[in-house]
């Protein structure tokens, strides 16, 4: 049987375009992720464009296909910048220690109650936190007891007993906002601001893109009325970039935060970021990891940052290569990934 060749991948992913139609408002307001009236959108949504693509390996342009400049919604993507953000933020001193309590140095009521004051930043990067409360609108019970084997399809914001912070792993936006939020009182100026600075413009990114809040999370911070963004586009809003752009972070964590020579992420991040959670190996610092198989065909040291819809920054640091997949189905990266690994083995 002839191995497959990278024109065989790039073919392989056009052939499986992701099944989220191109009028994302209109999916989202369907109630995809949400039955009504949790589905309710409250920031901006635009139409998405067509699937595109790019491979790399040690920073090399291998295999590209589509738009690769064209800015859409990366929806959970921005998790994992939130994470190189916590990077930045514990490099400059403003998160020392990754297990103390948020209250410390979070100060708006949101962890003053006896289930979330003893939450930890480690909690809030793992998904294990069981921060309870309402955000912008958005209660945490949505995304209690979701299943992202059935997103979209199963029953989820089951009111289960919450557990004690640590003790419990769970996919959920609301959260994971919090944590935006959090990182916002640390910097105390729009997190946008940061990623760009100390982040995309050091490794030479474009300003095509933008990372747009919730039309109605705005917080007043040292007398600033500021914005805060969300991890994702489950409710709009949230992370509008393109492949390359995408394909230049992926380069970064795999060069372990370092840049021609310059250390952007503080030494030592990116390791912690992508050890295993232990309440769920498939999961770092809101990274996506591939050692206990979740994705069948990924080499097992494969990392990826994750959006719904198909959008997919992928690092096998074992072969230097970073693929960015936009609007493939999500089923078949495994399969795509396994097709790489081969025809770079070839």
């Amino acid at each position: 049987m002839t191995e497959p060749s990278l024109s065989d991948a790039v073919a392989f992913a056009e052939a499986n375009e992701s099944p989220f139609p191109r009028d994302l408002l209109a999916h989202l307001e369907a109630g995809h992720f949400d039955p009504p009236p949790h589905n309710a959108v409250i920031g901006p949504v635009f139409p998405r464009g067509a699937p595109n693509g790019l491979i790399e390996q040690g920073g090399r342009r291998l295999a590209g296909w589509g738009d690769t400049r064209q800015a859409d919604m990366t929806f959970s993507v921005a998790k994992s910048y939130l994470s190189l953000l916590a990077g930045i933020a514990h490099g400059d001193g403003l998160l020392p220690d990754l297990d103390e309590p948020v209250r410390r140095r979070v100060h708006d009521g949101g962890f003053e109650s006896d289930q979330n004051g003893n939450i930890t930043w480690r909690h809030l990067l793992t998904n294990t936190s069981e921060w309870e409360g309402e955000l912008f609108g958005k209660s945490d019970l949505i995304d209690r007891g979701r299943d992202l084997a059935r997103e979209g399809a199963g029953p989820k914001g089951v009111a289960r007993p919450l557990q004690a912070p640590g003790t419990h792993w769970e996919y959920n936006d609301v959260r994971v906002n919090r944590l935006s939020l959090s990182l916002l009182h640390l910097f105390r100026r729009p997190l946008p601001e940061i990623f760009a600075e100390r982040i995309m413009d050091p490794i030479g990114g474009s300003r095509d893109w933008v990372w747009y809040p919730y039309d109605n999370a705005w917080v007043e911070i040292d007398g600033r009325r500021l914005p805060s963004v969300p991890g994702g586009t489950h409710w709009g809003g949230g992370m509008r970039i393109g492949a390359e752009d995408q394909a230049l972070v992926g380069r970064l964590v795999l060069n372990d935060g370092v840049w021609a020579g310059r250390r952007i992420l503080p030494e030592g991040w990116v390791k912690q970021s992508l050890a295993p959670c232990p309440l769920n190996p498939s999961y770092g610092f809101l990274w996506w990891l591939n050692g206990a198989g979740r994705w069948p065909g990924a080499p097992a040291d494969s990392v990826f940052a994750m959006g719904a819809g198909g959008n997919v920054t992928w690092m096998w640091p074992g072969a230097d290569v970073v693929a960015v997949l936009r609007w493939v189905n999500p089923d078949k990266v495994g399969a795509f990934c396994g097709m790489v690994a081969r025809a770079l083995a070839r």
